[in-house]
């Protein structure tokens, strides 16, 4: 539990139990797993036409809102790496493994998510519970926020981690205020169209439903 900051079988009895969000249920598709109030958004295009992507909220998420479980292969070596991720592992039948997704089809959207450079950027808290890792909502997310993910203290000592991840300024690469941008288009999670505005996206998500 976050607020009282114990770890607890069950749901803590003085905060409540954890409000559960769960996927969009389409298999071995990472994109299209997004619960329907996130959005995936192009923040930098790379050589290659590799893009780096973000997730952000298009309404507003309740603190103490779990996502997951996190989806990837177990092994024991890690094969993609991607320094603007979290790593994860899980203690499973007595062996530690990593969760490793070296493809969109072998994750789910939780993949996507970034890591929190700081405490002021994190809105995600990532831990293990019964062989299987989830991100939970440390704060209230307002829409256009992107999440952005560190790990839980228990979990980050199972990581060898610091509980709290923080660079000095001189370390921190600025990033463009995409989230804030209003000029920035809104992104269609199934067929990649661009839309200037979240009520055009909205609108054309619906012609995706009717098809359905």
């Amino acid at each position: 539990c976050e607020d009282c900051g114990k770890s607890l079988i069950g749901e803590c009895k003085l905060h409540g139990p954890l409000i559960r969000a769960k996927d969009r249920v389409i298999p071995s598709r990472a994109r299209l797993t997004l619960p329907h109030y996130l959005t995936l958004r192009v923040l930098e295009l790379r050589a290659g036409n590799q893009q780096i992507l973000g997730v952000f909220a298009k309404k507003g998420i309740q603190k103490r809102t779990q996502f997951g479980p996190y989806v990837g292969q177990l092994s024991t070596k890690l094969t993609c790496y991607d320094e603007s991720r979290l790593v994860l592992q899980v203690l499973k039948d007595g062996g530690k493994y990593f969760l490793d997704t070296p493809n969109e089809d072998c994750g789910n959207w939780m993949m996507f998510v970034r890591l929190a450079r700081n405490q002021e950027e994190q809105t995600l808290v990532a831990y293990q519970h019964c062989g299987e890792v989830y991100f939970t909502t440390v704060k209230p997310i307002a829409p256009h926020t992107e999440l952005k993910v560190w790990y839980a203290a228990d979990y980050a000592k199972f990581m060898e981690a610091s509980a709290v991840f923080i660079k000095e300024e001189s370390d921190v690469s600025p990033l463009p205020p995409v989230a804030k941008e209003p000029v920035d288009p809104w992104i269609c999670s199934s067929c990649g169209g661009t839309f200037a505005t979240f009520a055009l996206l909205e609108s054309h998500q619906c012609i995706h439903k009717d098809r359905v």
